[in-house]
């Protein structure tokens, strides 16, 4: 039996996975680091505090499975997007990585649109200039750390300084390149008119593989740290959402996956590009050669749901650990005894802003409709209903688009809930099934090395073999209609109050 690992470097820490060639799980490893701040919307992580987290999470599945390294043929890494880490001429970090969530670099995204132009961006970079994005971050450093840009050799994304310390290698992938707003995204290169306006040299910027490609081997050193065999291959891997595609069997037209975290996600694969000139949904080369993908972001989805628990459902806690159950589990029956609609109660989920399809930091959450005879629970449902309606909106985008979504995956700890899964079946009137692995972006990287090292030919191959379904929810047919009245009101209310929510920013 043939052995994969992979690395998925997160937010709040590395997990490290041992899969057999199948996708079973044979051991798992994680291990935390910090965020820091040190000011007011600014958020950086130590590119050391990764490599040792890969390093050790790589020894701990090799010692906790007794698998040999002889039999590990490859590796693949996803990680969390857009963070810049700059390193100098003997391949060390020059400082902590500027990381995705960080807002530091207002002022260079209107560099950036006086530079390039708002619209010609979109056309080479499929992506409108945002704050979190790595192109900001670079001129942002310029802008205010001169003499740290002066030593810059070489830019990398977090996942890739992780190839680095396995290999040596200075590579990237198309997948986790399209987030860095340099990458000519319709053909798969960094953009030489993006960065000659921007004055970027692009001698600075890591060579651009497919995700499935062989960018380097296991070093001696590396194996020496690790466990692994010196000369295992790793692969290009992929960002944390196109990784969790492969993870979760989203390789093809008409396969799409809706995540429910703090944010939502609703992702959709296309072998065709499609740009929408609008800038509402994200544009980025797929993990699968050939292919791109489409992501519309939703700002407060399992947000507004916690937001709820923690300032009204203090009942439902404490319930919850005397019957040694999730409070949400509770809640959700709680929110079952509510008809659809929730007899007439509306709720907009944009407790921090919104991002698809509004693109509006001044957007504010709300209940609509409102009564005397409205309880928590229906309040409850209109929470999970009203972020259920956010995501449909990012739907309505791809289908502007012409992208087929009819077969959806749901994942994140929205997607264990059976209620809102139904919710989503008819609100997108197609099927909605969760994979019966959990690991996704993991997952995904072990799939994409072992079709590297040649066990599958292809990467939508590989998702069929593996990529196994748990649950199906269809959808109700008598429901339907019944959500699409409730939703065409819902997408009505945001513009009739958009000037006055931007009034109330002002105050």
């Amino acid at each position: 039996m043939a052995y994969v690992i992979g690395v998925d470097c997160g937010t709040s820490g590395t997990k490290t996975v041992l899969f057999d060639e199948l996708g079973t799980v044979i051991a798992s490893q994680t291990i935390e680091y910090p965020m820091y701040q040190p000011k007011n919307g600014y958020a950086e992580q130590s590119p050391e505090d990764w490599a040792d987290a890969m390093i050790n999470t790589i020894k701990a599945v090799l010692s906790k499975s007794g698998v040999k390294s002889d039999d590990v043929i490859g590796v693949g890494i996803s990680g969390q997007m857009h963070g810049l880490v700059m390193l100098d001429k003997d391949g060390r970090p020059l400082r902590k990585s500027i990381i995705w969530c960080d807002q530091r670099t207002e002022a260079e995204v209107e560099q950036m649109n006086k530079i390039v132009g708002r619209k010609r961006l979109i056309e080479i970079t499929a992506n409108p200039a945002l704050t979190g994005w790595t192109a900001a971050k670079i001129l942002w450093v310029r802008n205010n750390e001169p003499e740290v840009y002066e030593k810059c050799r070489h830019i990398l994304l977090p996942k890739d300084y992780l190839r680095y310390i396995l290999t040596g290698e200075f590579a990237t992938e198309v997948s986790d390149a399209s987030g860095m707003q340099l990458l000519d995204v319709p053909n798969r290169c960094f953009s030489k008119e993006i960065c000659d306006a921007l004055h970027i040299d692009m001698s600075l910027l890591a060579k651009v593989y497919e995700s499935c490609e062989v960018t380097g081997r296991v070093t001696a050193k590396a194996a020496e740290l690790t466990g692994l065999k010196e000369g295992t291959i790793v692969v290009g891997g992929a960002g944390d959402n196109a990784a969790a595609a492969i993870g979760t069997g989203v390789a093809s037209d008409g396969k799409a996956f809706t995540t429910i975290g703090t944010s939502g996600v609703v992702f959709a694969h296309t072998s065709d590009i499609a740009i929408d000139p609008k800038g509402r949904v994200h544009t980025c080369c797929a993990a699968v050669p050939g292919a791109w993908h489409v992501m519309g972001v939703t700002q407060g989805a399992g947000l507004s749901l916690k937001w709820f628990r923690d300032n009204f459902c203090a009942a439902e806690k404490e319930t919850a650990k005397y019957m040694g159950v999730d409070e949400y589990y509770l809640m959700d029956k709680e929110a079952e005894t509510v008809p659809i609609g929730a007899e007439r109660l509306l709720y907009l989920p944009y407790l921090m802003g919104e991002r698809t399809p509004h693109l509006d930091p001044n957007a504010r959450g709300m209940f609509f409709g409102l009564s005397a005879m409205h309880t928590k629970k229906h309040m409850l449902r209109a929470v999970l209903e009203g972020v259920s309606y956010s995501l449909r909106d990012c739907v309505e985008v791809f289908r502007e688009m012409d992208i087929n979504v009819s077969d959806m995956m749901a994942c994140g700890g929205g997607g264990s809930s059976p209620l809102w899964r139904s919710m989503l079946a008819d609100l997108y009137n197609c099927p909605v099934k969760t994979a019966a692995s959990k690991e996704g972006p993991a997952l995904g990287a072990a799939l994409l090395a072992l079709t590297g090292a040649g066990v599958y030919s292809s990467v939508p191959e590989a998702c069929a073999a593996v990529v196994k379904t748990d649950k199906i929810q269809q959808p109700n047919e008598a429901a339907v209609p019944v959500y699409e009245d409730y939703y065409r009101l819902y997408r009505d209310i945001y513009p009739a109050v958009k000037e006055h929510c931007a009034r109330l920013a002002r105050l």
